[in-house]
């Protein structure tokens, strides 16, 4: 068996964070998203992988490599334009071509791995293996409709949902839905949509099984979605401290404290993870908190947050909370007079004054 990862696209949900790079490339925990799907096909004892890419750009091949961080190898498959996950799986039969194979949208996020679908898969015999999850916004995503234990239907962003599951970003496949995908036409939004070629599956005779997910599955698609994978990860970290911490610090909970970083006079409350080189000083660092390498926080607080790299927090006098920051940004307390916010603020950026 093999994999198909998907880490193209234009994350416009994500702007301007995607404006100066891959969304797949965004940390959580301190680790790329994408690292994630690669850790998880894996686990599962898939050797060959195929990584659909944006034509432009070489961020992702940099980033992983021919995989063999990972014990795979790695086929990248450039995508002329996001065109659709229908289209993806069509460019790809070169890559796959005969072989049964997990679709994994690499923006999507599982606890509990894969293997168990996998199995479901061959037991049933079927020809595409669909995850179902319970959501609380169906209409953002492919929806079933299920009678007894049977998906009737499948529908693309209903506008009144059938059901209140998703169709995760998790699919298994064998070599039919090559047909499918041949056979569909674009949606109104001019893109290949992959509950269409489900949708011919079924209307064709083949055999549709699904699994739900029981634990919890991520759809990264959002900023509020970051956050809370964010912190789903680090619940299920386990703390250790290889950096500094000096004896007016207090650290409790999980809290992973990496190589290089100091801890100075300061309060930092797990689940959080302190990047390497990074200087927390005079500060206090919350809950579900990621900061990722050479960050200063000084007389500053953060909860809840994600700091990506090379970050300043100095002298901030309210709580940042709820927030993304990305690489090389800089919050801090203005000097002199008047008293006034100053702001440089690139395209499509979100301020809240309290």
């Amino acid at each position: 068996m093999k994999a198909l990862i998907t880490s193209g696209g234009r994350g416009t949900r994500l702007r301007p964070l995607t404006h100066t790079q891959n969304k797949h490339l965004i940390p959580i925990a301190n680790k790329p998203i994408l690292f994630y799907a690669l850790e998880t096909v894996a686990a599962a004892g898939i050797k060959e992988v195929g990584i659909v890419t944006n034509q432009e750009g070489t961020e992702v091949q940099e980033a992983i490599g021919d995989g063999s961080d990972w014990g795979l190898s790695v086929t990248y498959i450039p995508q002329e334009a996001p065109l659709g996950l229908a289209h993806v799986v069509k460019i790809s039969k070169d890559f796959i071509q005969d072989e049964p194979f997990v679709f994994y949208l690499g923006d999507n996020m599982v606890v509990g791995g894969i293997k168990k679908f996998i199995r479901a898969f061959e037991k049933a015999n079927s020809n595409c293996h669909l995850t179902l999850a319970k959501v609380k916004d169906p209409e953002r995503f492919g929806v079933p409709e299920i009678k007894g234990n049977r998906i009737v239907r499948i529908e693309e962003k209903p506008a009144v949902p059938k059901s209140e599951y998703a169709v995760a970003g998790i699919y298994i496949y064998d070599s039919s839905i090559f047909e499918a995908v041949e056979n569909i036409k674009p949606s109104a939004r001019g893109e290949l949509e992959i509950s269409d070629a489900h949708q011919y599956l079924l209307e064709h005779g083949y055999t549709v099984t699904y699994s739900e997910i029981t634990g919890w599955w991520k759809d990264t698609g959002k900023p509020i979605d970051l956050l809370e994978a964010n912190r789903l990860v680090l619940e299920n970290m386990k703390g250790k401290a290889d950096g500094f911490v000096d004896h007016r610090s207090h650290v409790a909970g999980n809290v992973v404290i990496e190589k290089g970083a100091k801890i100075v006079n300061s309060h930092i409350r797990g689940p959080a993870i302190i990047g390497r080189r990074t200087v927390i000083e005079n500060s206090f660092v919350g809950p579900f908190t990621s900061i990722h390498d050479d960050c200063v926080v000084r007389n500053s607080e953060v909860e809840f947050s994600i700091v990506m790299s090379k970050c300043q927090i100095i002298d901030v006098g309210i709580r940042i909370e709820g927030s993304i920051l990305g690489h090389d940004v800089q919050v801090i307390h203005a000097e002199g007079m008047p008293r006034t916010h100053r702001f440089m603020i690139g395209d499509q950026s979100i301020v809240e004054i309290a």
